[in-house]
Formats: C-alpha cells, sequence, structure tokens
C-alpha cells in the first residue's frame, strides 16, 4: 500500500475557485500528495475582481498549523495569501520552531487585478521576517519588485531579472524563483515565458513557450503548490521547480479554450482536457 506524503498550504480561499486554497488542493491532488490547510483570509472573487477580503486573526492560522503538525507528518509547506503583517510573522515563528520543512513562500501582495491582498507593512514583514526561512521563494515581477523597491520599469531583459531576482535573495530565502509571466524582451526563446532560479552560486533560466489565453488565473499559487508538491517526493530544488513550471504550462494548454466566467479563468489542474 502507498502512503502519501503530507503537505500543508497556509493561504487564503478563493471563492473563484481559480487561486488559493482551491487551487493548491487541486495541485496536490495532481501529484498524488495529501494536502492540509491553513486558511488565513476569505475572500469574495470571481474571475474577473475581488470584491472583498476578511482576513483571520493571526492566532487562528497558527492554531491550523498548529493541530495539523502535532498529528500529521508534514514534510513540505507553503504559504500564499497571508493577508496581514502579524500573520507574516507568526507563520516566520512556527518557521523558527521547525514547524514548516522545505518552505516556500509565495509572497502574495496584490492581486493580478490590483486589488491589494496584504494590509501596510506587509513587504517588510516577508523581507525581515519569513523569507530568511524560506527554502524557495516564488515571487512574480511585480512582487520582487515591491519587495525590493527596484522600479518595475528597470525590468527589460533575462539579465535584469537575474539582478532582481538576487536582490529578493539578498533577504534571505535559499532560492528565489522569479516568475517571468508575460515578460519576453530579452527571452532566447521567441514569444517565451522565462522564469529565473538563483541561489547563492548559481543562476538557471527556466524557458516554456508562452501560452496565449485568458485562462491563467491562478498560475502562481498553482506554481509554488507544484513545487512543494515536488519537493515532498524527493525531487531536489531545480528539479522540482523545472517539474512544476512544465505542470503549469501543461494545466494552461489543457484550459486555454474553456470559458469559466468572463474574465481570467482557472487553468486544468486535473487533467479533464487530456
Amino acid at each position: 500500500m502507498v502512503q502519501p506524503r503530507i503537505v500543508l498550504t497556509i493561504a487564503g480561499s478563493d471563492s473563484g475557485g481559480g487561486a488559493g486554497i482551491q487551487a493548491d488542493l487541486r495541485t496536490f491532488a495532481a501529484h498524488g500528495v495529501h494536502g492540509t490547510t491553513a486558511i488565513t483570509a476569505i475572500t469574495a472573487q470571481n474571475t474577473l475582481t475581488v470584491t472583498a477580503v476578511c482576513a483571520l486573526e493571526a492566532e487562528m492560522v497558527v492554531e491550523q498549523i498548529d493541530v495539523v503538525v502535532r498529528d500529521l507528518a508534514v514534510v513540505a509547506v507553503k504559504t500564499g495569501m497571508l493577508a496581514r503583517p502579524a500573520t507574516v510573522r507568526a507563520v516566520a515563528r512556527q518557521a523558527a520552531l521547525g514547524q514548516l520543512p522545505f518552505l516556500v513562500v509565495d509572497p502574495v501582495l496584490v492581486s493580478s487585478t490590483g486589488h491589494d491582498l496584504m494590509e501596510e507593512g506587509g513587504a517588510e514583514a516577508y523581507r525581515r521576517d519569513l523569507l530568511p526561512h524560506a527554502f524557495i521563494a516564488t515571487p512574480n515581477l511585480r512582487e520582487a519588485a515591491l519587495l525590493t523597491g527596484i522600479p518595475l520599469s528597470d525590468i527589460y531583459t533575462v539579465n535584469d531579472m537575474v539582478s532582481l531576482g538576487r536582490a529578493v535573495l539578498d533577504f534571505g530565502s535559499q532560492h528565489v524563483l522569479l516568475k517571468g509571466g508575460h515578460f519576453a524582451e530579452g527571452s532566447p526563446t521567441e514569444g517565451g515565458a522565462p522564469d529565473i532560479v538563483v541561489w547563492s552560486n548559481g543562476v538557471e533560466i527556466i524557458e516554456a513557450e508562452r501560452v496565449v489565453t485568458k485562462n491563467d488565473h491562478g498560475t502562481g499559487c498553482s506554481m509554488a503548490a507544484a513545487i512543494t508538491a515536488n519537493l515532498a517526493l524527493g525531487y531536489e530544488p531545480l528539479e522540482a521547480i523545472r517539474r512544476a513550471k512544465s505542470f503549469v504550462h501543461d494545466a494552461l494548454q489543457r484550459s486555454a479554450s474553456w470559458k469559466l466566467g468572463t474574465g481570467h479563468g482557472p487553468i486544468d489542474h486535473l487533467g479533464w482536457n487530456q
């Protein structure tokens, strides 16, 4: 009998089902790992927008983490939307206690539609408290710019992305995956979507053909969740990231023609369109 590995996501709920806890659990299921949760916030959102956020108190988030790890042998953890600086700091304290192995930190600060998903002071809490405990940090370009203070308008080339990734690495993570998204300027593959991985003595550019689709909601959450699942399955960091990139790319391709909602729809985590 195969015993599934156990992973934990500390993140918010997406009522539209495309991102957050919902995307994380589908990603975990697709990788054959058992997902547990500590919910940080409830959002009212659909494929078009986020209309409201209700954040839980940090103490309730910690209680969820504690009760899970006391009973279940969690082998890898990811964070998504933490919503409050107090929650960022509380999660960092749990990491310092050794409760959050192979911690993947997705520093969610704003939604793709521009809605703030973190209270004031959140970027500083990530920089000072949580990123030093991250095994892998996975900011997108906008989040990395907010964390470092480097204007996004200064990022023109892949070399600029490497420099930005290294600036995030300086906050203490062991590895940084800078997600390129729709960035294409300077990419070796025309129309590509390069992601940059940096660590203390290395850098790797991971390329994929850009998938043109409106169904891209939750790709960042899914990427971080897939990395977490692959770490739980025993893959080394770079291989875990490569596999996660492939997973998200395939899920984007499969859902490219879906019409779920009128905005940015979800991706096909579970292979419904094989």
